[in-house]
């Protein structure tokens, strides 16, 4: 089994001024330690340097050398596989967007979730509900149960 995180668990693990920050940098902990498959979506490791480094959105943003290192001990595990687009995306993309009204906010939602179905990746932690919205996902908030991902998948 697989599954993957979202960018707002990256950020509230980067981020010590959130009040999300203890367990989200746990769960993420956990993630980096357990064997099951994490799959990262370019569009989530890129989102989390664009804003862990944004002074505009963090008082206190990150380095971006420090912003890229988090990244890259990140996906040098073994256990951790980074998708991003193929062939195929613009279709699966179509297909979501045609059934519900992705606009907005909803447009990145919708975009790591049809990459995730382009891959086959089932489960997404997050703390954002608007991913509910895409049935074919198992959406768990690691922020409220925070177990291990492998032993609740």
């Amino acid at each position: 089994m697989s599954y993957s995180i979202d960018l707002n668990i990256l950020l509230y693990a980067s981020n010590s001024d959130s009040i999300h920050h203890k367990k989200a940098a746990g769960f993420l902990k956990k993630c980096v330690h357990d064997p099951e498959i994490l799959i990262l979506a370019c569009p989530t490791v890129f989102g989390y340097l664009r804003i862990s480094t944004h002074s505009g959105i963090f008082p206190r943003p990150l380095d971006p050398e420090v912003a890229m290192e988090n990244v890259r001990q990140l996906i040098e595990r073994p256990q951790v596989r980074l998708i991003s687009e193929g062939e195929e995306f613009f279709e699966i993309y179509s297909e979501i967007a045609d059934s519900l009204p992705v606009r907005g906010n909803l447009v990145p939602d919708a975009h790591l979730a049809a990459l995730l179905k382009a891959h086959g990746v089932k489960t997404l932690y997050t703390n954002d509900t608007d991913f509910l919205k895409f049935g074919f996902l198992n959406v768990r908030n690691p922020l409220v149960n925070p177990g291990p991902p492998g032993s609740d998948l």
